[in-house]
Protein backbone atom coordinates (compact mmCIF):
# COMPACT_ATOMS: atom_id res chain seq x y z
CA UNK A 1 0.00 0.00 0.00
CA UNK A 2 2.79 2.41 0.95
CA UNK A 3 4.53 1.78 -2.38
CA UNK A 4 1.31 2.48 -4.32
CA UNK A 5 0.78 5.77 -2.48
CA UNK A 6 4.38 6.81 -3.19
CA UNK A 7 3.95 5.89 -6.86
CA UNK A 8 0.79 8.00 -7.16
CA UNK A 9 2.38 10.95 -5.35
CA UNK A 10 5.52 10.60 -7.47
CA UNK A 11 3.48 10.69 -10.66
CA UNK A 12 1.63 13.81 -9.48
CA UNK A 13 4.95 15.39 -8.46
CA UNK A 14 6.55 14.45 -11.79
CA UNK A 15 3.64 15.87 -13.79
CA UNK A 16 3.79 19.07 -11.72
CA UNK A 17 7.48 19.42 -12.56
CA UNK A 18 6.89 18.68 -16.25
CA UNK A 19 4.15 21.31 -16.35
CA UNK A 20 6.41 23.87 -14.65
CA UNK A 21 9.29 23.06 -16.96
CA UNK A 22 7.21 23.29 -20.12
CA UNK A 23 5.77 26.61 -18.99
CA UNK A 24 9.30 28.04 -18.75
CA UNK A 25 9.60 27.45 -22.51
CA UNK A 26 6.03 27.85 -23.80
CA UNK A 27 4.59 30.43 -21.34
CA UNK A 28 1.05 29.06 -21.42
CA UNK A 29 0.13 29.63 -17.75
CA UNK A 30 -1.03 33.18 -16.98
CA UNK A 31 0.92 35.08 -14.35
CA UNK A 32 -1.36 36.01 -11.43
CA UNK A 33 -2.06 39.74 -11.26
CA UNK A 34 -1.82 39.87 -7.47
CA UNK A 35 1.79 38.68 -7.09
CA UNK A 36 3.61 40.36 -4.20
CA UNK A 37 5.98 43.13 -5.32
CA UNK A 38 9.01 41.28 -3.93
CA UNK A 39 8.13 38.17 -5.94
CA UNK A 40 7.65 40.25 -9.10
CA UNK A 41 11.09 41.80 -8.55
CA UNK A 42 12.65 38.37 -8.01
CA UNK A 43 11.04 37.03 -11.19
CA UNK A 44 12.30 39.98 -13.22
CA UNK A 45 15.82 39.57 -11.84
CA UNK A 46 15.65 35.85 -12.56
CA UNK A 47 14.67 36.48 -16.19
CA UNK A 48 17.47 39.02 -16.74
CA UNK A 49 19.95 36.16 -16.85
CA UNK A 50 18.91 34.76 -20.21
CA UNK A 51 20.19 31.22 -19.72
CA UNK A 52 18.89 30.70 -16.17
CA UNK A 53 15.17 30.25 -16.84
CA UNK A 54 15.73 27.67 -19.62
CA UNK A 55 18.17 25.82 -17.37
CA UNK A 56 15.65 25.62 -14.54
CA UNK A 57 12.92 24.65 -17.01
CA UNK A 58 15.12 21.89 -18.42
CA UNK A 59 15.93 20.59 -14.92
CA UNK A 60 12.21 20.56 -14.04
CA UNK A 61 11.30 18.83 -17.27
CA UNK A 62 14.06 16.21 -17.08
CA UNK A 63 13.57 15.62 -13.36
CA UNK A 64 9.80 15.33 -13.78
CA UNK A 65 10.16 12.75 -16.53
CA UNK A 66 12.68 10.75 -14.49
CA UNK A 67 10.48 10.85 -11.38
CA UNK A 68 7.55 9.35 -13.30
CA UNK A 69 9.34 6.00 -13.57
CA UNK A 70 10.37 4.04 -10.46
CA UNK A 71 13.61 2.86 -12.06
CA UNK A 72 14.85 6.45 -12.65
CA UNK A 73 13.09 8.15 -9.73
CA UNK A 74 16.24 8.42 -7.57
CA UNK A 75 18.10 10.27 -10.33
CA UNK A 76 15.12 12.53 -10.96
CA UNK A 77 15.06 13.52 -7.29
CA UNK A 78 18.72 14.54 -7.52
CA UNK A 79 18.09 16.56 -10.67
CA UNK A 80 15.23 18.58 -9.16
CA UNK A 81 16.72 18.94 -5.67
CA UNK A 82 18.45 22.31 -6.38
CA UNK A 83 15.31 23.66 -8.05
CA UNK A 84 13.23 22.59 -5.07
CA UNK A 85 15.61 24.39 -2.71
CA UNK A 86 14.88 27.55 -4.69
CA UNK A 87 11.13 26.91 -4.48
CA UNK A 88 11.29 26.40 -0.72
CA UNK A 89 13.45 29.48 -0.07
CA UNK A 90 11.26 31.62 -2.31
CA UNK A 91 8.14 30.65 -0.40
CA UNK A 92 9.87 30.94 2.95
CA UNK A 93 11.33 34.42 2.42
CA UNK A 94 9.37 36.10 -0.38
CA UNK A 95 5.94 34.51 -0.85
CA UNK A 96 4.92 32.78 2.40
CA UNK A 97 1.34 32.29 1.22
CA UNK A 98 2.54 29.34 -0.87
CA UNK A 99 4.68 27.81 1.87
CA UNK A 100 2.19 25.07 2.81
CA UNK A 101 2.10 23.73 -0.75
CA UNK A 102 5.89 23.98 -1.02
CA UNK A 103 6.25 21.97 2.20
CA UNK A 104 3.87 19.29 0.92
CA UNK A 105 5.87 19.03 -2.31
CA UNK A 106 9.08 18.86 -0.25
CA UNK A 107 7.60 16.07 1.85
CA UNK A 108 7.01 14.06 -1.34
CA UNK A 109 10.55 14.75 -2.53
CA UNK A 110 12.03 13.74 0.81
CA UNK A 111 9.97 10.54 0.81
CA UNK A 112 11.29 9.72 -2.66
CA UNK A 113 14.84 10.36 -1.47
CA UNK A 114 14.31 8.29 1.68
CA UNK A 115 12.88 5.34 -0.24
CA UNK A 116 15.87 5.43 -2.60
CA UNK A 117 18.52 5.94 0.08
CA UNK A 118 20.25 2.65 -0.71
CA UNK A 119 20.97 3.92 -4.24
CA UNK A 120 22.50 7.12 -2.86
CA UNK A 121 24.59 5.31 -0.26
CA UNK A 122 26.30 3.38 -3.07
CA UNK A 123 27.56 6.72 -4.41
CA UNK A 124 29.25 7.46 -1.09
CA UNK A 125 31.08 4.13 -0.79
Amino acid sequence: MKKKVLNVLSIIFGLLLINGGLDKFLHYMPVPEDLPAALQADNLAFMEIEWLMPLVGFAELLGGILILFPKTRALGALVVFPVMIGVLLTHFFVAPEGLVIALIIWAILLWIIFENRSKYLKLLE
